[in-house]
């Protein structure tokens, strides 16, 4: 694989994605009192961070220069592995208000499956509230909250509570009845399946999980597979799905940002399927 290329389908890609979310026309019933999410791709936020380069591209992946398949995977790693800054779970309250802020209201943040903007202060238990939803389920691997992949923001997100609740520990896939709360987002008894317009943040989010977590120390080696009802066991699906969500959606310019502010201001590593999604069939093939 040419990295220069690579690098360049990167931009042409996030290019390609910030006009189709400018075309696409969403609606996404509020609740009320509860404001709408505003179009993603607008990069209008005051809290918006400046554009990953290309110079900062290839020297932040520059081991991962011209490999592919497992070695590709073993390179990006080490160079995601590298430094990072590990959040105590309180820790992560505050890290999702500055992640998943809304571009248009500096307020609030907006909630991974509703769609809804809501108050960064509502946050907690309540059902109407918002929490921090594992999108690799802390149970699939057993690390629970613990320091490492159960406080990685890589793919902590706000939702509400109650879907939250609903999605439960289940795996990714298609199908099932529509969620009560979060219109486009269905589920059964054993998957959920997630509204169109971040069904590629969530593939990118798992497949970031298993390449972060290699079974060092004593964090679970995390590996996404294409099954479902996989229970306690560290593996994720559905890996077929998710390869076709991440290429029917690709990164948008709230996931652009939120992978810098991460990297800028928080744990300081990033998620290379963001930067490169081109990636995720180079790897998972």
């Amino acid at each position: 694989m040419d990295f220069i290329r690579s690098a360049a389908r990167r931009r042409t890609l996030g290019a390609l994605a910030g006009t189709a979310l400018i075309a696409a026309v969403v609606q996404i019933p509020a609740s009320a009192g509860t404001a709408t999410a505003p179009d993603k791709s607008s990069a209008g936020s005051a809290g918006a961070q400046s554009a990953f380069s290309a110079a900062a591209d290839d020297e932040y992946y520059k081991d991962a220069e011209g490999k592919t398949g497992e070695e590709l995977k073993t390179a990006l790693h080490g160079i995601i592995s590298k430094d990072v800054t590990t959040l105590s779970y309180d820790e992560v309250w505050d890290a999702l208000k500055q992640t998943d802020q809304d571009p248009d209201n500096t307020g609030n943040v907006i909630l991974l499956y509703s769609g809804e903007s809501v108050s960064k202060d509502s946050n907690g238990g309540g059902e109407d509230q918002w929490n921090r939803e594992h999108t690799w389920a802390k149970s699939h691997g057993d690390f629970g909250t613990a320091d490492g992949p159960g406080t990685d923001v890589h793919h902590l997100r706000p939702t509400n509570v109650k879907v939250n609740s609903t999605r439960g520990s289940k795996d990714f896939d298609k199908g099932g009845e529509e969620v009560e709360g979060a219109p486009g987002n269905f589920t059964d008894e054993d998957s959920f399946e997630p509204r169109d317009e971040v069904k590629g943040d969530v593939a990118r989010m798992i497949l970031y999980m298993d390449v972060r977590y290699e079974g060092e120390g004593e964090f679970p080696d995390l590996e996404a597979n294409d099954e479902v009802n996989n229970g306690s066991k560290p593996n994720h699906g559905k890996l077929s799905v998710l390869k076709q969500w991440s290429e029917e959606d690709p990164p948008d310019k709230f996931e652009e940002n939120r992978n810098q502010v991460i990297f800028d201001k928080i744990q300081k590593n990033r998620n290379p399927f963001i930067d490169h999604p081109e990636w995720v069939a180079e790897i998972y093939k």
